[in-house]
């Protein structure tokens, strides 16, 4: 690795980003985060704005950087018109080959790239378990996610080393960029509309977002880490589990009711009153990490319960 251990994090200002900011900077790293607007809570990392699509002065950053993460693209938990789906798209692959552009143009890019992808490559399956070696699947979030891993093939230089990482539900505190997953779903469960969504049986896979930066920090970190792993905790749980947990662990003061939503209901109240999709609700999958497995990563928070308590510990 480069003796400077500067890392430069693409779209690093929502929660993801900050988290995993905050993790490296503690760490010992120097971090720059690349974003259209500056993070609400920049921490200790220094920001570079960017456009995220064409070149520019920001390229300078990546001149001798030890690392680079690219965290970019529009968010799904939208609406699905066809502008929002055009643009969760081209966020994604404009952001990439701009960076690989970058990367070509400086005298010294970063010797190792480590992108984030989805888990929901693998489609919504009703009851299989997926891993690295599955097929991916069919819809918007699989051809999204496969145009994406494809533009990360194209842009990576061949001397740098790559890792991609499939992201599933990262849980996590409130930082002032949100909570990830929990955003809308905590202040739910204190209301009582916490229960069972559609039939409850729909995969919730997940990760606790200090996992989700120990796999970042591991990828730029362990020359032995290449290619694509399921970023996700060792045990998913169905929905009606994850919402369960989810009730017990939520703080007082919280309504002691756990109203279900049906498929109608979600289907009527997610645009109009959450302004998001249904279906991110009421499907889901259930994956796995074969490999982080085989090389011995050890999660620090494997079991839901756990990692939700050290989301709402004070």
């Amino acid at each position: 690795m480069s003796m400077s251990k500067r890392v430069v994090i693409a779209g690093g200002s929502g929660f993801l980003g900050t988290s995993l900011a905050d993790h490296l900077a503690g760490r010992g790293w120097e971090v720059t985060i690349l974003s259209r607007r500056a993070p609400r809570r920049p921490g200790r990392a220094t920001f570079v704005p960017w456009d995220a699509r064409s070149p520019g002065g920001w390229t300078a950053c990546l001149d001798g950087a030890a690392g680079l993460v690219n965290l970019v693209g529009r968010t799904v938990d939208c609406v699905k018109t066809p502008g929002h789906c055009d643009e969760i798209l081209r966020s994604r692959v404009e952001a990439t080959r701009v960076l690989g552009v970058a990367c070509r143009t400086v005298a010294a890019p970063p010797p190792v790239w480590v992108q984030m992808s989805t888990a929901h490559i693998y489609g919504d399956p009703p009851t299989a378990w997926c891993d690295e070696e599955s097929p991916f699947g069919y819809g918007l979030a699989p051809t999204v996610g496969r145009a994406w891993e494809e533009a990360f093939a194209a842009a990576i230089l061949p001397a740098q080393r790559g890792v991609v990482l499939r992201t599933s539900f990262v849980i996590g505190r409130d930082r002032g960029a949100g909570r990830g997953a929990l955003g809308k779903l905590a202040p739910l469960a204190r209301l009582g509309l916490g229960g069972t969504v559609g039939s409850g049986r729909q995969g919730i896979s997940w990760i606790h977002e200090l996992d989700m930066n120990r796999l970042f920090e591991r990828g730029l970190e362990d020359a032995s880490m290449r290619g694509a792993y399921v970023a996700s905790a060792p045990r998913p749980v169905s929905n009606r589990e994850f919402m369960r947990e989810l009730r017990r662990a939520v703080p007082w003061p919280k309504l002691p009711l756990a109203l279900p939503a049906f498929a109608w209901m979600v289907r009527i109240a997610a645009p109009l009153v959450l302004r998001t999709d249904p279906e991110i609700a009421l499907y889901g999958r259930y994956v796995t990490s074969r490999r982080l497995e085989e090389e011995g990563f050890r999660f620090e928070h494997p079991t839901l319960p756990a990692a939700l308590a050290a989301c709402f510990a004070r």
